[in-house]
């Protein structure tokens, strides 16, 4: 017999030969339904796949990401089929699963794909997976693998960096493909399925190499999935920052200044500025000091760090001076130049700890094509801070941090969301700085913190950062979708690499621990996933104007002024539309431009000094007229029910 231990910790004794799906129906009928991949001993198998001896086993359907895996994985292969017979003499290269579906790279020769073609293309996938073709893998050698590709060079140089013995083919209906494994049972589980689009792409990413083409799908067990999935794509193009920051005019992008780097138009900096004041007030109040450094530094400085070697052969080339040897780089990082301000004095424990805050600005050489609004930028200012603290100190620190961290979600109506603690990967150690000691005390100390405050948790090996382990939140947005946001990381390394110290109450010198961090992470991400999370409807203490004054007619314009300065007087945000235009115009231009509320004046309403309110997004429920005084007791007890004082 052999023992297979569950997730749960259970373990259950098989027959050797026993499948995965041999488990599942142990365990439960619907289970076995529902079971579409699985992993041994954390190697990917066939559902089918006989297990022969002990080990641990994870069933996976398709609500886990494993499972989606599996299944669109699988969905690429009867798409490779669909081309193949549709396009005869194609050459199939590598068809992967992504985040969201999969594609599958094919060299078309003198063919091509355009989107007419897609619908065929699709009727025929679904017609194979009607069919309920097993997915079944099996062996090949080295030598009869290279003989059945030997007219498709991208596959024969897959199979010759391979080892004998090692290369596999999956069978399905009369297709089959080069593959490692990790499959459904049956194509009939594919109930739907969309080529979302085709692109160019070069062979294993080289430029040097052909370009082939990119066809992109992704299929769905039911078809109302794929339903919801197109209707979330179209609400997520409705809600793309992009867009909405050209109609709500916050920034702007401009070839003559240079790819990836925005420009912030007056209402983009007064958000930005508004976030900023938000956070350093409650960093005033938790005991930071802010502090500023230079856009560039010497090249020493970022060798010393670690940051030139992650970093400098693929960012911005150093910067030469008139001095013969002399470089600069410009600043990829703010916690080098953070380390020499701390060396500016020497410390005591009792001076400890040191929090030092910046808004600091950094830059990145990333690739042209992996730039993309505000989400990836070349240039990006961070809400950076750093830490310098005992090693008694680093509990209550970091879970100080937490608690900034927990404020800012609040505030800005990020509620749903997971920690992530993003450890070294366990085999691969050579991206990493720092000793094996200082990394665990590290990663102890994280675990500890996220355990005693309580947080929704989950461990990540080879996430961490190269210099150290870190806590990162991982927060959904309005559309499900998950972001990184926010992120806290424990450092033994940099005191080491700057020769940081202070004296402690022995009288000898000793290490600092330093502590990274960054609530927002960065502005400009920050900003563009907060605009698609809300759709442009920031919450009222963060809006660029709180209101717009309406007129309905040039008669009234005096009266719209006065009501301006009063609600100035009680520090809110309003302009005067005073367009040539007519009151219904006014009011549509003022729902584009997600104005909260919409403050309408006429004949009564100077005769008795109250407003008609109409409230952004609310057509058809009618005005409430109010006093000016009591619109802005409204306005302040909203605000304050979400903007909260930060607690220490």
């Amino acid at each position: 017999m052999i023992k297979i231990t569950l997730p749960d910790g259970s373990v259950k004794e098989f027959v050797p030969g026993t499948t995965p799906m041999d488990v599942a129906k142990s365990i439960s009928e619907g289970l076995a339904r529902n079971v579409i991949s699985a992993s041994f001993n954390d190697s990917t198998v066939e559902t089918e796949t006989p297990l022969t001896t002990d080990g641990s086993l994870i069933l996976y359907t398709w609500n886990d990401t494993a499972g989606k895996k599996a299944f669109w994985h699988s969905t690429s292969h009867v798409m490779a089929q669909a081309l193949q017979e549709l396009y005869p003499g194609i050459k199939l290269t590598l068809g992967p699963a992504i985040d969201n579906g999969f594609y599958y790279d094919v060299d078309f020769g003198d063919q091509k794909i355009i989107e007419a073609d897609f619908k065929k293309i699709e009727d025929r996938v679904l017609e194979i997976a009607r069919e309920k073709h097993e997915f079944k893998m099996r062996s090949v050698s080295k030598a009869e693998a290279l003989a059945i590709y030997k007219d498709n060079e991208y596959k024969t140089e897959l199979i010759s960096n391979l080892e004998d013995g090692t290369i596999t083919f999956c069978d399905h209906s009369n297709f089959f493909d080069l593959c490692r494994g990790g499959h459904i049972p049956n194509t009939g589980i594919i109930k739907a399925m969309k080529i979302m689009s085709v692109a160019g792409a070069y062979w294993r990413g080289d430029e040097k190499n052909k370009q082939l083409t990119r066809v992109y799908g992704i299929s769905f067990p039911k078809q109302k999935d794929l339903t919801d999935y197109l209707e979330l794509l179209e609400e997520a193009k409705r809600r793309d920052h992009r867009k909405l920051g050209k109609e709500l005019e916050l920034f702007t992008f401009s070839q003559k200044v240079g790819q990836g780097l925005p420009l912030w138009l007056p209402k983009g900096a007064a958000l930005r500025d508004r976030l900023e004041q938000f956070l350093k007030r409650a960093q005033k109040k938790a005991g930071y000091e802010q502090v500023v450094s230079p856009h560039i530094g010497q090249k020493e400085l970022y060798v010393t760090s670690g940051h030139y070697a992650k970093y400098g052969a693929d960012s911005f080339q150093p910067i030469h001076t008139p001095a013969e040897g002399e470089e600069f780089l410009l600043k990829p990082m703010n916690c080098p130049h953070h380390c020499e301000i701390y060396n500016n004095k020497p410390w005591s424990y009792k001076d400890l700890p040191k929090r030092y805050a910046e808004f600091g600005t950094v830059y990145r050489y990333e690739q042209s094509g992996e730039l993309h609004g505000l989400t990836r930028v070349r240039g990006f200012t961070q809400d950076d801070a750093h830490i310098f603290c005992t090693p008694d100190q680093l509990d209550a620190e970091f879970k100080k941090v937490i608690d900034l961290v927990l404020y800012v979600f609040g505030s800005l109506g990020f509620e749903n969301f997971t920690a992530q603690v993003s450890l070294r990967d366990q085999e691969n150690r050579d991206k990493y700085i720092g000793s094996d000691e200082n990394w665990e005390k590290a990663e102890n100390a994280i675990i500890n913190a996220a355990r005693d405050k309580g947080l929704n948790y989950v461990i990540e090996y080879g996430e961490a950062a190269f210099y150290g382990p870190k806590l990162d939140f991982m927060v959904k947005d309005a559309l499900g979708r998950q972001w990184q946001l926010g992120t806290i990381q424990v450092d033994y390394n940099l005191p080491e690499r700057f020769e940081l110290t202070y004296k402690g109450a022995d009288d000898k010198l000793h290490r600092p621990v330093m502590i990274h961090r960054a609530p927002f992470g960065s502005m400009e991400r920050f900003i563009a996933i907060l605009l698609e999370h809300t759709a442009g409807n920031f919450p009222l203490w963060l809006m660029p104007e709180q209101a717009i004054i309406l007129s309905l007619s040039e008669k009234y314009e005096n009266y719209a002024k006065k009501v301006l300065e009063l609600l100035e007087i009680h520090e809110i945000r309003a302009l005067i539309d005073n367009r040539n235009e007519t009151i219904g115009k006014k009011i549509r231009d003022a729902e584009v431009q997600k104005m909260p509320f919409m403050l309408i004046v006429g004949e009564e309403e100077e005769k008795n000094g109250t407003i008609s309110v109409r409230r952004h997004g609310q057509e058809g429920k009618g005005n409430v007229t109010v006093t000016i005084e009591a619109f802005a007791q409204m306005i302040n007890e909203e605000i304050a029910k979400t903007l909260k004082t930060f607690e220490v």
